[in-house]
């Protein structure tokens, strides 16, 4: 049976590297009134929804100690979710630094799961290896590496709590269009005209966070009038969406290699939503697929800067 018509299935699908905090933001989230479902095996998320309306949201975890854990399967999952009637997913991916891990995994003196006769290390790496498609594709990504117990739960609860309504979440992101379109975007902007930074010397090996990368794409004339109408647009178009119920909302600019005008973009818009009071998180997905260089941005008020291009 079928959602009934009109309602909405708002879903969290939680996962990310062992020791970087899933039980605990599952446990947060059953605390916000999600039903919550751990550990449950990815081909049983479809039969879920197949059966009665559950009536309240959903937090389901899923990580590499599940039965049929593949990347690709949860990948598939999310497109099937995006495509379903009446379901509204979000992927939440909780993730560490690989130190922090092999920290924690010492002090609970726990076996990988992916390494149980081996050290924790190799586990760790080839967890960390297993789970990069699903980070990059992850709608709220937040790093545990320096939150405790108590910060993770409020971090959960800010972006989740059902009884403060706070409603919407805007992911803004950056990307690459030589790499396709990320998932799950509800509007685009392309950058591709805007003064390209890679053309400089001095700025070709930085990114769009850094202040002379911004000061370059913001210094084309079409900047300023493009920028202010995505801005007034998406203004105007956020408050009809949270009134509507929907809880998640993706922002996206992309540019040739993601790493300059993009990321300017993308840094100056999530700036100022932040600044209006909305909640927001930024991902730069080129960024992110460069590794341990690039820092994974964190759900929150952003500080202001631009995006990238390459």
């Amino acid at each position: 049976m079928e959602a009934e018509r009109g309602a909405v299935q708002r879903m969290v699908l939680v996962t990310g590297p062992s020791g970087a905090g899933r039980s605990t933001a599952i446990a947060a989230l059953e605390d916000l009134g999600f039903e919550a479902i751990d550990n449950i095996p990815i081909n049983l998320v479809p039969r879920l929804l197949a059966g009665p309306p559950i009536g309240g949201p959903l937090a389901l975890g899923l990580d590499v100690r599940n039965r049929d854990f593949a990347p690709d399967a949860l990948l598939d999952l999310m497109e099937t979710l995006l495509e379903r009637p009446g379901v509204e997913a979000d992927l939440l991916y909780l993730d560490c630094r690989a130190d922090v891990l092999l920290r924690r995994f010492s002090e609970t003196r726990r076996r990988h799961p992916l390494a149980p006769a081996e050290d924790p290390q190799t586990g760790i790496e080839r967890e960390t290896d297993l789970m990069r498609p699903v980070r990059a594709r992850a709608d709220i990504l937040i790093d545990t590496s320096d939150l405790t117990p108590h910060d993770l739960r409020a971090e959960i609860a800010r972006l989740f709590s059902v009884e403060k309504g706070l409603g919407l979440v805007v992911t803004v992101h950056s990307f690459s269009y030589k790499r396709g379109l990320p998932r799950g975007l509800d509007m685009i902007f392309d950058g591709r005209f805007l003064a390209n930074p890679y053309w400089t010397p001095a700025l070709r090996a930085l990114d769009g966070r850094d202040a002379s990368v911004q000061a370059h794409v913001a210094s084309d004339p079409r900047f300023a009038p493009f920028f202010d109408r995505v801005l007034d647009l998406t203004r105007l178009l956020l408050p009809a969406y949270r009134e509507e119920g929907k809880t998640h909302f993706g922002l996206g600019f992309g540019c040739t290699g993601g790493r300059h005008r993009s990321v300017a973009l993308a840094e100056r818009m999530a700036a100022a939503l932040a600044e209006d009071g909305w909640q927001v998180s930024i991902r730069h997905r080129e960024l992110e697929r460069a590794g341990p260089a690039a820092p994974p941005a964190r759900p929150g008020p952003p500080a202001a800067s631009a995006k990238g291009t390459a």
